[in-house]
């Protein structure tokens, strides 16, 4: 059987809002995806906790601003730990003009509201990197 993907959604900053991403979480999880949620976690606990999981994608949902530090520690944390293999996205109320740093820095997309859970969805499936031989399903 086919090792499910491994997603660690993530609330990182303190502005409660989390329906969308709790929303999502149990997208996935019905779609057959293995995901973690946590809230209100800084970057190196987001590391630590991706690490820990040993998950292939790390998505970040950010609705009151304070996002773009939160991606740069972790994306920088990523590389500092040969993590570069893991996936990561956002999602949330993020600036067009951020949205665009984010894309140059490595972060895979950006999802805003409204936006289709089965394309994201499909965008995962579609861009995690596996290991040789182990199969996505």
């Amino acid at each position: 059987m086919d090792a499910p993907i491994r997603i660690l959604l993530t609330k990182p900053t303190h502005d409660c809002h989390d329906r969308g991403v709790r929303y999502l979480m149990r997208v996935l999880r019905d779609a057959g995806f293995e995901v973690v949620f946590t809230n209100f976690l800084v970057s190196d606990d987001v590391l630590s906790a991706a690490l820990q999981e040993d998950v292939d994608v790390i998505g970040i949902s950010s609705s009151a601003g304070g996002h773009m530090p939160v991606f740069e520690e972790l994306m920088d944390g990523l590389r500092e730990r040969e993590m570069t293999d893991v996936l990561v996205i956002g999602g949330g109320i993020i600036a067009d003009s951020d949205a665009v740093r984010l894309r140059e820095m490595g972060v895979g997309e950006i999802f805003g509201p409204g936006g289709s859970p089965a394309d994201i969805e499909a965008f995962i499936r579609q861009h995690v990197r596996r290991q040789p031989g182990v199969a996505v399903r």
